[in-house]
């Protein structure tokens, strides 16, 4: 469903255009950037001293996770041990320190927009070239003052591209975190990326489970790459088996790009993650963006004239059927539509994702995926 924007989102948003708008002129740039700066600093103060947020209900304290597709978040700088050569300055796609900033500004303005005063407690990303590009992103942009910390290990991807994890160190405090690879049978050469494990203490005490992926994508046909995907998914279900045989009231939450919907093989059997009405016992994973499929103008990615919801959150049975600490609040998950992240489709109707690239030609967009929500309450 469409998001609707607060005085004080349009207000950030504003704010963060005239910032983009200014970036050209150093001295503007770097007065505006300190005003900037100061105030959210100032706002921080101010709000770490009121209680926590209240869920969209009224009832209860928010907790919000956030998982967002960044599209080739590369930093113009030439690794040897990737293949980044498109995203150098003399690349194909010419990508400069400039284009870099502003897709560092235009991240941080969707984040700060998708959770208003109050941006997610945990962020997950994909689509990363490597922990430098996330630090620039929590340091040279209005970010900052929310003093962000970050998960991340190198995924033997051979593009380079990784997984990741943000959280907010006053709303959850990690525990532990593991990446798990990701290896394909019957092929030890094909490399992917890894699957991001994270354990934390949420406010109330209760302990939370994150998996952060980005499966296999459909490159080279989406029959061929079907086993791949298997892999991945079970790979992931015996991670989550492991966590429920111990606890099987275990509070997990996956989500990621999965480049396939929630009603494909990967995740409906081999994850396991079912949809539709929930059962009250037992422990199962259970998919909240399948009611959203088979909508108008609706899905998370868009290719052609084809949305598809392959941006989730899957979340287990005890966040579901609980009624005290942290469990799934009524607004349960959405996919961030926000006007500024989409443009119209010429060529197939409706609405696009207001994307960086589109081939080998800058747009300045945002991302060709949108982002999507997830909304706990304790």
């Amino acid at each position: 469903m469409p998001v609707r924007l607060t005085s004080v989102d349009n207000l950030l948003l504003t704010i963060s255009l005239i910032l983009i708008k200014f970036e050209s002129t150093k001295k503007a740039f770097m007065r505006l950037k300190d005003f900037l700066t100061g105030t959210l600093i100032l706002a921080g103060i101010i709000l770490s001293l009121r209680p926590a947020a209240q869920d969209e209900t009224g009832q209860g304290n928010g907790f919000k996770i956030m998982f967002y597709n960044l599209e080739n978040m590369y930093d113009p700088f030439d690794d040897s041990l990737k293949d980044d050569n498109e995203f150098l300055p003399q690349g194909m796609r010419g990508w400069t320190w400039k284009k870099f900033e502003k897709k560092l500004q235009h991240t941080a303005k969707v984040i700060i927009s998708a959770g208003g005063w109050r941006p997610p407690e945990i962020i997950g990303v994909c689509e990363l070239e490597n922990r430098f590009a996330l630090i620039q992103l929590l340091k040279r942009t209005p970010l900052e003052p929310f003093g962000y910390r970050i998960v991340h290990e190198d995924s033997p991807d051979a593009r380079g591209i990784d997984v990741a994890l943000m959280y907010r160190p006053d709303r959850f405090s990690e525990l532990y975190h593991r990446a798990i690879p990701l290896i394909f049978e019957g092929d030890s050469v094909a490399t992917s990326r890894d699957i991001l494990y994270v354990k934390g203490l949420v406010p109330n005490g209760d302990t939370l489970h994150v998996f952060v992926n980005h499966w296999p994508s459909k490159y080279g046909g989406a029959a061929a790459t079907i086993p791949k995907r298997k892999d991945a998914a079970l790979l992931l279900k015996s991670l989550t088996d492991s966590i429920a045989r111990q606890n099987p009231q275990a509070l997990i939450v996956i989500t990621g790009d999965f480049n396939d919907q929630p009603s494909d093989e990967s995740v409906s059997v081999h994850l396991g993650a079912r949809h539709g009405q929930p059962d009250t016992t037992g422990y199962y994973l259970y998919n909240l963006m399948y009611s959203l499929m088979g909508k108008w103008d609706v899905g998370s990615h868009k290719f052609r004239e084809e949305w598809s919801i392959i941006d989730q959150f899957i979340v287990s049975s005890a966040l579901l059927n609980r009624e005290t600490g942290l469990r799934v609040s009524e607004k349960r998950a959405e996919i961030f539509r926000a006007p500024f992240l989409l443009e119209d489709d010429r060529n197939f109707n409706g609405t696009k994702p207001f994307r960086t690239f589109n081939g080998p030609a800058y747009l300045g967009g945002f991302s060709d995926h949108l982002p999507i929500l997830l909304y706990l309450r304790y």
